[in-house]
C-alpha cells in the first residue's frame, strides 16, 4: 500500500492504520462546500466507519483539492499538530477507481504531522476540520514533491480522512527516574534538562556479542510497540574508539522513523521500553550492519547508542 502513497512520499509515514474511530453518528449523503469542491467526488457513510466513495464519469481530476464533508464538533487542528486519523484511499484512474486500502480494515492508528512535508492541499484542509470530522482530499500529480518530478506520473489519489484526535507533542528530553544502571566500558553523563547526554565509548573492555540494553532514565509513558513510529534523540559511537558517527542532538532536530525500518539492534532494544526513557545500547555486528561498512562505520563494528525516546505513534 506504500506504492499508493507515492503522491505523499514526502511524508515519513505508512498512512495505513487506524484507531477506533470517533463515531459521533454524523452521516453524510452529499458533499459539503470546500476548496475545489472535491472535484465532484461523493462521499457517504457515517464518520467513524468505512466510507463509500462515488466517482464522477470522465477524466480524473488533474488538480488537487480538498473538501470538508463533516466539520466535526471537537477541538480544531492547527499547523504543527500531529493529527490521528482513520483513512481510506482510492486510485482515481477513470476505470476501476480501485480502493488501495483503508485503516478501518487494519484497525490501527496513524498519525500525520500537519507541516510543510505534506502537500499544501492537506496543510490547508486539515486546519478546516475538527476532531470528529471528515475530510476529502483529491491529490493529483500537481501535489507531488519537487524531487519526484522526474518519476512516472501516479494515478490521482482520493483520500477520506476521519479525524480521531491530536497526538500530544513529543517530549523535549527523557523524563523520569534515574535508575543507576550502567553499561560496563561505556560512560554516559546526563547534564539534566533538555541538554544532550555525553557518551564515551573509549575502553579496553571487550564488547559483548549479545545485545545489551541498560535503562538510565525510566520514563512513565506507554511502552514502545514494534509497529510504531518513534521520535527520538540519539548519539551513536563505535565501541572502543569513542568515534562518533551520528547524533540527532548535534543536528538540533529529533529523528522520526518506523521502528520496523531500522537495524535489528534498535528493533529489539527499544520495543517494550516506556516513552520518556533514556537507554544506552551496545549492538553487536550481527544486529547492526554486519560485514557491510557504512559511512563512518567500519564493517563488523559494535555500535553504542544513547537514546531518548520522546514519542511513539
Amino acid at each position: 500500500m506504500r506504492r499508493a502513497m507515492a503522491v505523499l512520499a514526502a511524508v515519513p509515514l505508512i498512512l495505513f492504520a487506524a484507531a477506533c474511530g470517533s463515531d459521533d453518528g454524523a452521516s453524510t449523503g452529499a458533499t459539503a462546500t470546500g476548496a475545489g469542491a472535491g472535484a465532484g467526488v461523493k462521499v457517504t457513510g457515517d464518520v467513524g466507519g468505512k466510507p463509500t466513495v462515488t466517482f464522477p464519469a470522465g477524466t480524473p481530476a488533474s488538480k488537487s483539492s480538498y473538501e470538508v464533508i463533516q466539520p466535526g464538533t471537537g477541538d480544531g487542528i492547527k499547523a504543527g499538530d500531529r493529527v490521528i486519523v482513520n483513512l481510506t484511499v482510492y486510485n482515481w484512474d477513470g476505470k476501476g477507481n480501485a480502493v488501495q486500502g483503508s485503516s478501518y480494515d487494519t484497525k490501527k492508528p496513524e498519525t500525520i504531522a500537519v507541516d510543510q512535508q505534506i502537500p499544501q492541499v492537506l496543510q490547508e484542509g486539515f486546519t478546516k476540520v475538527k476532531h470528529g470530522g471528515r475530510l476529502l482530499a483529491v491529490l493529483a500529480n500537481d501535489s507531488m514533491a519537487q524531487q519526484q518530478a522526474t518519476q512516472p506520473a501516479e494515478p490521482t489519489k482520493v483520500f477520506v480522512f476521519d479525524i480521531v484526535g491530536t497526538q500530544p507533542p513529543p517530549l523535549k528530553a527523557a523524563t523520569g527516574k534515574e535508575t543507576g544502571e550502567s553499561l560496563k566500558g561505556v560512560k554516559v553523563v546526563s547534564p539534566g534538562g533538555d541538554k544532550a547526554p555525553t557518551l564515551t565509548t573509549k575502553t579496553d573492555e571487550k564488547p559483548s556479542d549479545k545485545l545489551v540494553v541498560k535503562t538510565l532514565i525510566e520514563g512513565t509513558g506507554p511502552k514502545v510497540e514494534a509497529s510504531q513510529t518513534l521520535t527520538v534523540h540519539y548519539t551513536g559511537k563505535l565501541w572502543g574508539s569513542d568515534k562518533q558517527f551520528d547524533s540527532s542532538w548535534e543536528r538540533g532536530q529529533p529523528a522520526e522513523f518506523p521502528l520496523s525500518g531500522v537495524i535489528k539492534g534498535w528493533q529489539q532494544g527499544l520495543a517494550g521500553v516506556p516513552v520518556g526513557s533514556r537507554v544506552v545500547m551496545s549492538i553487536p555486528p550481527d544486529l547492526g550492519y554486519g560485514d557491510q561498512a557504512q559511512q563512518g562505520i567500519p564493517a563488523k563494528s559494535t555500535l553504542v547508542f544513547v537514546v531518548d525516546i520522546l514519542g511513539a505513534s
